[in-house]
């Protein structure tokens, strides 16, 4: 029987089958951006606390960037985290274990899957925090980051540390700290414990330093604000063993404020006396809320050659850097803040960047001045990387009304200076010279418009 239908064209019949192909293409192409987020989830990598007294962070590392949602409740206090697009894994159930007894506003977390691909952490709190919520880009050797700040609903007034006499100087974070070294270098000779340590004999036998002259305005004592480098998310620079700047800097730090404290008319405060993060505009800030005299922040340089050794002292310039050494010295501790984490969105930027004045020339001119009395003590016993103070835009530096130097102990990217910096006798000589250069700097400049 015939067949009736009129048959295509050949070149018709490819057509035909060329178009169908495409459509299928286009078909397929379109069904792609809806595979069920699952597919696409993320992973903890890290869980990591930081408590302190000012406020406690909690830090969730991540391989990509997750959508959180935040909320606290009362009676009793809680803070509730959903976190998006995670499944329950072995490092998210290890911030359960990561809450310290001696927390001050965490007392237990629980952690669930509230949902197929949501996470819920839910923080029992000591007390009512007013929670900071955000996520960091990766830096450094950090991926993404998710950030909790947890801090008081009324924050702590920094004065209170200095009218507190027991401020830090006997707690025991120092105990951690050296653990820290330890365990950071296995192969080093374990390191003596600091509380209730004596002083070591060639310190406790060195000459009295010379005492700044009291003058009519002493209504209060000299007020020294000592900045420890770092802390925290923030190490620092790390030495080849292992060493970290941030617990160094802390231990020089709170050598040098009982040596401050024992003097008759001074007194030291510490920007952090534990081991957490400090933005460096609040480090500026809480300086000039406590209405300090000086500002001496404290750190441990590297270099990314590891003969680089020496000790340098630098102060603020407003029209750039002394040198290119001082240049890239600047940036990178500048860049504290992108590895340390803020939270930018968080803060007027008039408030976060610490703005210049007309008396930052004579904050400056006075900066030098200490600086140099610094220098002249430490090059007593350690090598100088630079025989003058050098100059750069360290944003630390930027109080306005308060002279302020940053001092770069050794070079921790040096093996040797590396060893030197872990020492007991090495932390006090350096503490004992930064006193010397104060006391100095004092006896030829007498503070007689000290604040009041």
């Amino acid at each position: 029987m015939a067949d009736n239908t009129c048959p295509l064209p050949v070149g018709i019949s490819r057509q035909g089958q060329s178009r169908r192909r495409l459509v299928a293409t286009a078909a397929t192409l379109l069904v792609l951006p809806v595979i069920p987020r699952l597919a696409m989830a993320g992973t903890i990598l890290a869980v990591r606390t930081w408590p302190a007294d000012e406020y406690t962070r909690v830090t969730l590392e991540m391989d990509t960037e997750l959508k959180a949602e935040h909320f606290t409740l009362e009676h009793p206090n809680r803070l509730v985290v959903d976190i998006d697009g995670l499944t329950m894994n072995s490092a998210i159930n290890d911030l359960v274990s990561k809450v310290r007894p001696n927390d001050p506003y965490i007392a237990s977390v629980r952690v669930a899957q509230n949902r197929p691909d949501v996470i819920r952490l839910v923080f029992d709190l000591k007390q009512a925090v007013a929670p900071q919520v955000f996520t960091l880009k990766p830096v450094g050797g950090y991926k993404y980051r998710l950030v909790l700040d947890l801090y008081p609903k009324v924050a702590q007034d920094p004065l209170m540390a200095i009218m507190d006499n027991g401020s830090g100087s006997d707690k025991d974070p120092l105990a951690e700290v050296l653990e820290n070294l330890a365990r950071n270098s296995p192969d080093q000779a374990p390191i003596p414990s600091v509380q209730g340590q004596e002083l070591p004999r060639s310190a406790r036998t060195q000459p009295a330093q010379p005492q700044p002259p009291r003058t009519a305005s002493a209504d209060r004592p000299l007020l020294i604000a000592l900045d420890p480098g770092h802390g925290g998310e923030d190490p620092g620079a790390t030495g080849r063993a292992g060493t970290h700047e941030k617990d160094i800097v802390l231990l020089i730090a709170r050598r040098l404020k009982k040596l401050i404290d024992a003097q008759p008319n001074m007194r030291a405060y510490l920007t952090r006396d534990n081991d957490f993060f400090v933005p460096l505009h609040v480090r500026v800030q809480k300086s000039r809320r406590v209405k300090a005299d000086l500002f001496v922040s404290i750190h441990a340089d590297a270099w990314i050659k590891p003969s680089a050794r020496g000790s340098s002292v630098f102060a603020l310039s407003e029209h750039g850097a002394t040198s290119a050494a001082a240049r890239w010295m600047a940036k990178r501790e500048n860049d504290a803040d992108l590895i340390g984490g803020v939270d930018l969105g968080s803060h007027n930027k008039q408030v976060a960047q610490v703005l210049l004045d007309l008396s930052t020339s004579a904050q400056i001119h006075d900066a030098m001045k200490l600086g140099a009395n610094v220098l002249d003590q430490i090059g007593k016993f350690n090598r100088l990387h630079s025989s003058r103070v050098e100059r750069a835009g360290f944003a630390v530096l930027k109080a306005p009304d308060i002279p302020s130097i940053l001092v770069e102990t050794a070079f921790i990217s040096n093996p040797e200076e590396e060893r030197r910096l872990r020492s007991p006798a090495y932390q006090d000589k350096v503490a004992h010279a930064i006193l010397g250069g104060i006391n100095g700097y004092f006896a030829s400049n007498p503070p007689l418009n000290r604040r009041a």
